[in-house]
């Protein structure tokens, strides 16, 4: 189609989805290259907008002026969301390291899991509450945005993403939900980095056992060192072989397994597992967990997670590209469903550090590698102290792990909840 005929006849402007495909390329790029700047204006923009919110908005804006059809293309379906996302699971499960996870004492991943729990149970909680005061903030198919939002509070933006295809959510409602993710919880961020500077203070009068964090401190000063290099195109091409390969198996045995669960299994339908997708999902991570046992997992001091990182980016462009900018103006009354839900999980998990006496690093990185996820675990973790950000990065990474089934469940919860 002509582009000026198309836009003459009211419909988008750019049609081709080659192009399409070019113009979302080029806005990452100009997003990140502004990142990147070292001072001046950006530094101090990026201070306050993060960069991801960026990525979902800029498509958004593109798709609501009518620049493009973010809806009617097929980057985001099949190309994003049946490769892009896949693939990113793979790249970011197998950097996992299991074992230095539980090297790092077992108090620290009690509150890790205490963190991923009242996660749960502050959706839940917050859902019925809202269901009783003001039932239209959890109307429609709020309760996948929050299945969706789930996801990324327990692992990180690829489970959000894989919740937002397993339960078919909404585009504009996941970009409400993403924007309560990222304004609710960035806030969050903010406060708990206030709070590390306090730390001292604070493990004083709680009267924690602060042993095991200073032996940690020295444990994990050296742990990023043994395994960073400069990438080969080896390298590169192992990376890139073991992502799309392990999509590939991953879509060969989905369908199959599909069709054999929804005619043999009486309650699989309940569950989605008579969709092949969730198959897609449940196996590309489980193949990134079963090569994070084995030497691809040293693919990461190589830039595994980063280019998984910048296939999820592309996606979150895509789905950010489905989106109408002003629908989103439409439920403010989200932000409070977000802030009762994050109270909550605030609320139970200091509770939980209270009964097991743990430093507040604990519940600060244990809150955050959920909440922030890999992204900014760190950046929390490094506050307390340096050596202490690859703690961080690996809680963040685990979520990966236990965000898809984590959130799946809740996600069926909810839904039942919503009478969905």
């Amino acid at each position: 189609m002509n582009p000026d005929a198309a836009a003459t006849a009211g419909g988008p402007l750019i049609t081709n989805d080659i192009v399409i495909l070019g113009v979302i390329a080029a806005t990452l790029a100009l997003i990140f290259w502004t990142e990147s700047r070292p001072a001046g204006f950006w530094k101090r923009f990026y201070t306050y907008v993060p960069a991801l919110l960026l990525c979902y908005f800029i498509p958004g804006i593109y798709n609501t002026v009518g620049l493009i059809d973010g809806a009617n293309n097929s980057l985001y379906n099949p190309v994003a969301s049946r490769v892009l996302l896949p693939a990113a699971l793979v790249l970011l499960t197998l950097t996992i390291d299991i074992k230095g996870i539980l090297r790092l004492g077992w108090k620290l991943l009690a509150m890790y899991a205490a963190s991923s729990i009242s996660v749960m149970i502050g959706a839940i909680a917050a859902f019925a509450l809202f269901a009783a005061v003001h039932p239209a903030t959890v109307a429609g198919d709020t309760w996948g945005g929050m299945t969706a939002l789930a996801g990324s509070w327990i692992g990180g933006g690829a489970n959000m993403l894989a919740m937002k295809e397993i339960f078919e959510v909404d585009a504009t409602t996941f970009g409400q939900f993403a924007v309560v993710d990222v304004g609710v919880g960035y806030v969050w961020m903010a406060v708990l980095i206030f709070l590390a500077g306090r730390a001292q203070d604070i493990d004083k009068r709680s009267g924690a056992d602060t042993r095991a964090l200073d032996d940690l401190r020295e444990r994990m000063a050296s742990f990023q060192a043994q395994h960073a290099r400069i990438a080969s195109l080896g390298d590169l091409m192992m990376i890139v072989g073991i992502a799309f390969g392990a999509v590939g198996l991953a879509h060969a045995l989905a369908t199959p397994l599909a069709n054999w669960f929804g005619a043999n299994v009486s309650w699989a339908r309940a569950v989605s597992m008579h969709e092949p997708f969730v198959w897609v999902v449940a196996l590309s991570t489980l193949i990134g967990l079963l090569l994070s046992f084995t030497r691809a997992r040293t693919l990461d001091g190589a830039g595994a997670s980063k280019i998984g990182t910048l296939l999820l980016y592309f996606l979150i462009a895509c789905i950010g590209m489905q989106m109408d900018i002003m629908a989103l103006l439409q439920r403010p009354e989200l932000f409070l469903l977000g802030v009762v839900w994050i109270l909550i999980h605030i609320g139970l998990l200091w509770v939980a550090g209270r009964l097991l006496r743990v430093p507040f690093f604990y519940f600060a990185i244990g809150s955050q590698s959920n909440i922030g996820g890999p992204a900014s675990a760190p950046v929390v973790a490094a506050v307390f102290h340096p050596s202490l950000a690859p703690v961080g990065a690996l809680l963040g990474t685990l979520g990966y792990a236990t965000g898809t089934g984590l959130a799946y469940a809740l996600g069926l919860i909810l839904k039942s909840m919503a009478g969905a």
